[in-house]
């Protein structure tokens, strides 16, 4: 393979060669990435990411073979690319760049960062770290055929958080398997789970590690034996989980014991996952019944859908929905197959169950099935040519900044059919910041209206905060002339506060609450409405987009939500991207459009939107100017 740096300025190549670039995740796109990278002349390189390998991983993340599963992908990463191009300089960390060890100064080594990340918490941190920073972002995502790169860069564009960003829907395969870390992987790895015992098999839907494959040992050392066995002997026989279930007669003890005791004491074998996660916690059919017998467990108040059963509820739960639908495929006849419906009560009970006890194992807090019920997703496979474009068009981007021909800079869509324009490369002018934007605006200011007599200091903290607006570690000051402290994040200082109503401390409707994250170097200015009028289930809601404006306390006025682009919590966008045809990418015509935002009312465009999803990585959500039908497409993302 030919290094690409001969046909550059020499100026450009010296700029290559001497500049320190990060890239942010070394999966599908960041394999691709790292490769582009080396070949067209960077020298000084540090890429990060938290995960290993996983088996799933090799059909297209190239730079790992089957003897790395269970190994670093960024020190994997490194090792691949160094074989090709040993001259690089290329540092590897195996951690979250969340880490507080990587905060501002960490991001100011650096002339140039690049996203290739499949997580909207981590997108929303290294967003506010490149604005803190004053360092130019190149984003990017995939969704199956569909791809994204933008470039961001403070004061010029506009934010990852500029726009809502839609609810996040489904999430990548290895997190489902191994490593879930919110309710909704254990209910998409439940819905998989029902597929695979009573309805259609999918290879790409498998539950439980892969005890058949040779990295997938028990005793981590034999695994090196066992994949050069596997190597030499050919293909490896498989039993299917619905054939393993076939033979026990659908057994809810045995299926019980397998799904949430010995697979997981297997994870346990992988000590690598657990070295920065909390490790899981098996359950025992037979303990938990000894449980049940010694104690009667107690009932949940309210409706009978939105109670939340212990693990002893959940088990007899799994059980008799197990016995229901095992009678069901015998009702069917041989071979016969069912159809998961959320409207199916047994169907919705094995979910509920499987979910929630998966939720235990992984020490998330429970759900109600009427929860589980409105959190199911759809799920798509990545595509390794959608990556490797991508890639490709992010080191364009970069070569423009490093250039100093940021003017030249554009977001460029990968659509999945030609658009009217017969291209499938559409590149489209940068919109500017957002002035409403809570994350890049001058003075960041939202308005939240929630019960101060209902609304407990944690859920402050853990949902409004952390969840709903980015942050990692917030500290809360009441403006209350008085400066008291509501929230610290040093350990201890005000745990004794978490259980404490808002009014407790005088937060009353118009109270206003300074946040600040020094990791993130973001302060927000969060105004309080007070309301006893929220609508069911409903714990708060963020009113308006202006950042600048205070609420009128007596009269506020409740207008449409922001979202920060957090998992689960934004709303649909109601911003607009359309394509525009332009610059170097592409050997097109030159009829471009003036900017994206400026395209909203062009009569070719329809309602087809791209998505800010976490995947291998996700796309943002855009209008589009192909002429499929609206609903194509939707609500999907990619799995890495």
């Amino acid at each position: 393979m030919a290094q690409l740096v001969g046909p550059l300025r020499k100026e450009l190549a010296d700029s290559l060669f001497s500049c320190r670039v990060l890239v942010v995740g070394a999966g599908g796109i960041g394999c691709e990435l790292l490769k582009n990278l080396v070949l067209t002349g960077f020298k000084n390189i540090e890429v990060i990411d938290l995960d290993t390998i996983d088996v799933s991983n090799l059909n297209r993340q190239f730079l790992f073979q089957k003897k790395h599963v269970g190994k670093s992908k960024a020190q994997v990463a490194k090792e691949s690319v160094l074989r090709f191009c040993p001259s690089a300089n290329i540092t590897a960390y195996h951690d979250s760049i969340m880490n507080p060890d990587y905060n501002v100064e960490f991001f100011r080594n650096f002339q140039l960062v690049m996203n290739a990340l499949d997580n909207r918490a981590a997108r929303n941190h290294v967003n506010r770290m490149c604005l803190a920073a004053d360092i130019p972002l190149i984003e990017s995502g995939t969704a199956g055929y569909l791809g994204q790169v933008t470039v961001i860069k403070k004061g010029q564009t506009e934010c990852y958080e500029c726009q809502p960003k839609p609810t996040q829907k489904t999430f990548p395969g290895c997190t489902i398997r191994n490593t879930p870390s919110e309710p909704i992987h254990c209910i998409v790895w439940a819905k998989y789970l029902f597929n695979q015992l009573f309805g259609e098999e999918d290879a790409d839907q498998e539950v439980s590690p892969d005890t058949a494959d040779p990295e997938a040992a028990w005793n981590p050392a034999d695994a090196a034996a066992r994949a050069t066995a596997s190597d030499q002997d050919g293909d490896i026989k498989r039993v299917s989980t619905k054939e393993w279930a076939r033979s026990t007669g659908y057994d809810p003890v045995k299926l019980f014991n397998k799904l949430f005791k010995d697979d997981i004491m297997y994870l346990l074998t992988m000590d690598k996952l657990w070295k920065k996660r909390k490790a899981p916690l098996p359950l025992d059919w037979t303990e938990i019944k000894q449980i049940e017998s010694s104690q009667k467990e107690a009932c949940g108040t309210g409706l009978k859908d939105q109670q939340v059963l212990g693990v002893q509820g959940y088990t007899q739960l799994f059980r008799r929905s197990v016995e229901t639908l095992r009678s069901q495929l015998i009702e069917k006849g041989e071979g016969a197959e069912l159809v998961w419906d959320k409207d199916d009560p047994p169907a919705m009970d094995f979910v509920t169950a499987a979910a929630n006890l998966r939720m235990n194992v992984f020490s998330m807090n429970m759900k109600s099935r009427f929860d589980v019920k409105s959190m199911a997703g759809n799920i798509i496979p990545a595509i390794a040519t959608t990556n490797a474009v991508i890639a490709g068009l992010i080191v364009l981007e970069a070569l423009k900044i490093l250039n100093s021909d940021f003017d030249q800079c554009r977001t460029i869509f990968l659509n999945k059919q030609p658009n009217p324009r017969k291209k499938l490369l559409v590149p489209c002018a940068l919109d500017r910041p957002n002035s409403n934007c809570y994350v890049c605006a001058s003075k960041p200011e939202v308005t939240v209206k929630l019960n101060v007599h209902k609304t407990i200091v944690q859920a402050l903290q853990d949902k409004i905060l952390k969840e709903k607006f980015g942050m990692v570690a917030p500290d809360v000051q009441i403006e209350d002339g008085k400066g008291t402290i509501l929230i610290s994040s040093e350990e201890g200082e005000t745990e004794a506060n978490n259980n404490k109503f808002l009014s407790d401390f005088g937060i009353r409707n118009g109270s206003r609450l300074q946040a600040d994250d020094f990791l993130q170097d973001y302060t927000l200015l969060v105004n309080v409405i007070h309301s006893e009028e929220l609508e069911k289930d409903v714990e708060f809601e963020v009113v308006g987009d202006a950042p600048d404006k205070a609420p009128a306390p007596s009269a506020p006025e409740e207008g449409k939500n922001i979202a920060n682009g957090n998992k689960d919590s934004a709303q649909p966008s109601t911003s607009s991207k359309a394509a525009a045809e332009d610059d170097d990418v592409l050997i097109i015509d030159s009829d471009e459009e003036p900017s994206s935002s400026t395209m909203e009312a062009s009569p070719e465009s329809s309602n087809r939107k791209r998505k800010h999803h976490d995947a291998d990585d996700a796309a943002s959500k855009r209008k589009r100017l192909d002429q499929q039908p609206a609903d194509d497409d939707e609500d999907i993302i990619a799995l890495d």
